[in-house]
């Protein structure tokens, strides 16, 4: 090689500056997955008054919702066998709903985990029929003092967030618990439910599933007491799943929006409550906190009560169509 050519000078400058440029990016992107995630449309951690860790989520300005169906919608027919999870991918496929949250009650076998073959399958099944599997969730119960009992259920809450990755699905609902045992309080279940959390989201960490946490007027009763425990776990792991028809204490709809900044995904019901009286809920109100805060994500709506599902959920959706997206 001639180390006077001028051309071969000149690449020899190209080569340098390519490969100063290829490790100045390298090294700014080890910093930022040492610091975790800080970019848009992750959970970031944040500075709280009290010196916790506060976990909202940051995302891009605006709104982008997505209607989806939560399975317990169709709770009485998927426990009596007349319609499978598969079925109710197809009752998402012919009334246009984006999305279905699969709880996991109603895969073969809960709350052991379904085979590969189950899951793939019901994947595929979504996949050629155009809805995503957008979440699942289990019920376990970290309010009990046993503590084999609750470590049972963390290894299940695992167990599941895997099924949940093999399906797609980015997010896995899970509760508190039924309430304040006998002998305890709050605060003390609270020194045993946040480790058993912080497991389950690192958990999820690893699997690439977020650990939603439903607010279901048990032990969490109210937003304060909601945001209390994601912020003690203060995972970007770990978020709410805001269930607008369990905020009971006071106004429902102010309640709503301390939660929304926490939301990962949501439960539309046709109820919202103020102490043990219940009222239709207005999604026109609903859909001004949103616009108000900003949120991009599904909006899954779930039915309760008497009557065919069938029917009740083509309405709801209908109505909440009509409210979020009325250029459908």
């Amino acid at each position: 090689m001639n180390a006077h050519n001028p051309d071969t000078a000149f690449q020899r400058r190209q080569f340098l500056t390519r490969a100063i440029g290829l490790a100045a990016v390298s090294a700014k992107a080890g910093n930022l997955f040492a610091q975790g995630p800080t970019t848009q449309g992750a959970l970031t951690p944040g500075a709280h008054t009290e010196g916790a860790t506060q976990t909202k989520v940051v995302r891009a300005s605006g709104v982008h919702v997505k209607l989806g169906l939560n399975a317990y919608s169709f709770n009485k027919p998927l426990t009596d066998g007349s319609i499978t999870l598969a079925g109710v991918v197809d009752y998402c496929a012919q009334h246009r709903i984006d999305a279905l949250d699969a709880t996991g009650y109603y895969f073969p076998g809960y709350p052991k985990v379904p085979s590969d073959d189950y899951i793939f399958g019901l994947k595929r099944h979504a996949f050629v029929n155009g809805v995503i599997l957008s979440g699942t969730g289990v019920r376990n119960d970290f309010t009990v003092p046993d503590s084999a009992a609750r470590s049972a259920d963390v290894q299940m809450v695992k167990n599941w967030i895997e099924v949940a990755a093999k399906l797609g699905a980015p997010v896995i609902r899970v509760f508190t618990g039924r309430g304040v045992a006998q002998g305890q309080t709050f605060d003390n279940t609270l020194e045993w439910m946040i480790p058993n959390f912080r497991e389950c989201a690192e958990h999820g960490k690893r699997f690439g599933v977020i650990v939603g946490l439903q607010n279901h007027d048990d032990f969490l009763k109210t937003a304060a007491q909601t945001i209390r425990v994601i912020d003690a776990v203060g995972s970007p792991w770990f978020g709410s799943i805001l269930d607008i028809g369990s905020l009971r204490q006071g106004d429902p709809y102010a309640e709503i929006e301390k939660l929304m900044p926490y939301a990962v995904s949501w439960q539309l019901k046709e109820k919202v409550g103020r102490g043990t009286q219940e009222e239709t809920t207005d999604l026109q109100k609903v859909k001004a906190i949103i616009d108000r805060g900003g949120y991009r994500g599904f909006l899954p709506v779930e039915t309760l009560g008497a009557g065919d599902p069938r029917e009740k959920v083509a309405i709801y959706i209908e109505h909440a169509r009509k409210v979020f997206a009325p250029a459908a």
